[in-house]
């Protein structure tokens, strides 16, 4: 049996009944890439779970990966019936794969959030059922057209959050690329497509999603709510110092829905992973800043190599017992995995 390594839980996957989704997201996003070798490819590494995903772990010392369906996964489906059925159709399939190898992998659900009610009981299907450790959600809901976008602060979604907190499981928040008018000619990212994706446009925009979440006074009525940001919390706490300066002024306070600021939720409530952001400094300032207990090492495969992530962990220098708690011993308790500490 594989001894104690790395836990990774920003790890992406697709299944073969939703490689659709992948199909018109890459065509969507990348027509001057895309090739159906180009598509091939991707999908076969987004498929890939027990072979080579696996003896890369085994090579470099990941010891345990929690798989979720990628983005846009369920909240790019406009469509309702299906956005719910493909849920349910990816968890089931999900399930069957990590039962394969329990020890080494473990799921996340995909989720549609077209009815907070129906999102919830899937969540709970899928931690009660399928043994599940919690569930991602990719950004916004698309809705509509395809250009409708639904955001999860309002208290519309109160039903899911009830539902969260009662399975006391935590919820992935992941980016995802923007949709619809946003692309066309003579918009902000129609006319700098260079900045779409992990490099601008995810965090800027999950960021404001996170900001709205904290300030929406959710936390307040669900106070056990615990959501995860990746790549080093989207660049928030690098502005918490700014953001809560401004929240907190006597104007901000009398109208605000949240009783607490932004750094308050980021201390209780939310917690963030290294994933596809591997630097050394940002992760010493995020361990000041929130606490070595809100920080958590992930990798973010396919893609980015497990190799590279894993390289980049071996050269990091913590405090003591603050690398076991940061690259491992986190990520049990939060997700109360069946592995020891």
């Amino acid at each position: 049996m594989f001894g104690k390594g790395t836990i990774a839980v920003e790890e992406a996957v697709i299944s073969p009944d939703s490689a659709w989704l992948l199909r018109e997201d890459l065509a969507k996003l990348s027509p001057g890439d895309f090739t159906e070798k180009f598509f091939e490819e991707h999908k076969a590494r987004l498929g890939d779970i027990h072979d080579k995903r696996l003896q890369s772990m085994d090579n470099e010392g990941v010891e345990y990966m929690l798989l979720s369906l990628t983005a846009p996964g369920c909240q790019g489906i406009q469509e309702k019936g299906l956005a719910e059925a493909t849920a349910r159709e990816t968890n089931d399939w999900l399930s069957v794969e990590v039962a394969k190898n329990p020890a080494r992998f473990g799921g996340l659900a995909a989720l549609s959030m077209h009815d907070p009610s129906q999102a919830a009981l899937e969540l709970e299907r899928a931690v009660k059922e399928l043994g599940f450790f919690g569930g991602l959600v990719n950004d916004f809901q698309s809705t509509g057209d395809g250009t409708g976008k639904e955001y999860f602060d309002t208290n519309k979604y109160d039903p899911f959050w009830k539902k969260v907190e009662e399975l006391d499981v935590p919820i992935y928040f992941h980016p995802r690329y923007t949709i619809g008018p946003e692309l066309e000619d003579g918009t902000k990212y129609g006319d700098r497509p260079h900045l779409l994706g992990a490099a601008v446009q995810f965090h800027l925009d999950l960021s404001f999603h996170v900001y709205a979440m904290c300030s929406s006074g959710m936390f307040d009525r669900f106070p056990g709510v615990k959501i995860v940001v990746g790549h080093l919390g989207e660049n928030i706490p690098f502005n918490l110092v700014r953001a809560c300066h401004w929240y907190n002024k006597p104007s901000k306070k009398k109208t605000r829905p949240s009783r607490e600021d932004y750094r308050y939720y980021f201390q209780h409530n939310i917690y963030i992973t290294t994933s596809g952001n591997f630097n050394t400094r940002g992760l010493k300032y995020c361990l000041d800043e929130l606490g070595v207990d809100k920080c958590l090492y992930s990798i973010d495969t396919p893609y980015d190599q497990v190799e590279v992530g894993q390289a980049w962990w071996r050269t990091v220098e913590l405090g003591e017992g603050q690398k076991e708690q940061v690259g491992r011993t986190n990520a049990i308790k939060l997700f109360k995995l069946p592995l020891e500490i």
